[in-house]
């Protein structure tokens, strides 16, 4: 069936819960909740890619630092191939502070560390050539690898002859289209959050905002629209998933694991439509636990998780 390879952030979540208002100087502000989880957009959308039954390489960068070692150590108890993760002596590795509100939604606190490190010379493309599917996960965090050098390594990628995916995290900095403008003739899918995407674009209708990627170049769009659902666009075709009626635990990694379970999909051989809808399902399940990647245990689980809302996959 081939392989998966997530290129991207790799980061320790502080995950806090519920906060509905942040304590005076001073003062402290009771939660129920307190815990550590691995996180970051290429980890996560990896470990719910291998739980759902598939071989999954992460490659990126961590500090030598106690978040460090917690997170490979987190990414080999959950059987994920880490050969390709640099240790930087220089730096700290990324961390977030997550606050998630009582009604599941999140503010993040964050340190970029290790991940604005990552560059080009760090990825071993004879590595790469091992795998089917490669998912570049977290640009607009990732400050060395913008611009002509994201381009190098899409075009890279493509010249390989790989199916190469692409998603985004906010950018606090504002540069938005510019870091990305030239590499996306390179993107097979893109899969961005749609507010990351109304910034990218400037566009506010689901459709127009496809349009505009599809415009650049890219080959076909999923939008994650959080408890609105999702949408995906090409040349010929077009879906819109809606939310199921889920109880939202948290909504940590959500987007994600609608990554994770779109590049299984793509690795299966699924079509258009059914790489969506599996996409829409894993991310629909991810809410009902704490922590971006433990609501999703595996493929039978998943399908089961399904069938309560009358929905089936291939």
């Amino acid at each position: 069936m081939g392989k998966i390879a997530c290129i991207g952030l790799i980061v320790a979540d502080f995950v806090v819960k519920p906060v509905n208002q942040l304590p005076e100087k001073g003062k402290t502000v009771l939660v129920d909740t307190a815990e550590l989880h691995i996180g970051g957009c290429a980890a996560n959308s990896a470990i719910i890619a291998k739980n759902l039954g598939t071989e999954v390489s992460v490659i990126g960068k961590v500090g030598p630092d106690a978040l460090g070692h917690f997170l490979i150590n987190e990414l080999k108890r959950s059987d994920i191939e880490i050969s390709a993760i640099k240790i930087d002596k220089d730096i700290t590795s990324s961390g977030t502070s997550v606050l998630v509100h009582s009604d599941g939604e999140r503010s993040f606190i964050h340190s970029i560390g290790a991940n604005g490190k990552l560059i080009y010379q760090d990825i071993d493309f004879q590595y790469l050539k091992n795998f089917s599917v490669i998912h570049i996960g977290g640009v607009l965090l990732m400050d060395s690898l913008e611009d002509e050098n994201l381009k190098k390594l899409c075009s890279r990628i493509k010249e390989m002859g790989k199916i190469l995916t692409l998603d985004t995290a906010w950018d606090f900095k504002g540069k938005w289209l510019s870091v990305i403008e030239k590499s996306l003739p390179y993107i097979d899918y893109f899969l961005p959050s749609i507010e990351e995407a109304k910034m990218i674009s400037g566009k506010e209708d689901k459709e127009e905002i496809c349009k505009f990627f599809l415009n650049k170049g890219v080959k076909n769009v999923g939008l994650k629209m959080g408890g609105k659902g999702s949408f995906i666009m090409n040349n010929t075709e077009k879906y819109y998933f809606p939310s199921l009626p889920v109880e939202v635990v948290s909504t940590l990694g959500a987007g994600d694991a609608y990554v994770g379970g779109f590049l299984v999909g793509l690795l299966k051989g699924y079509n258009f439509e059914n790489c969506g809808l599996l996409a829409n399902i894993t991310g629909a399940q991810s809410v009902t636990s704490m922590g971006a990647t433990s609501g999703i245990k595996n493929w039978k689980g998943l399908l089961d998780f399904a069938k309560k809302y009358n929905l089936s996959l291939p």
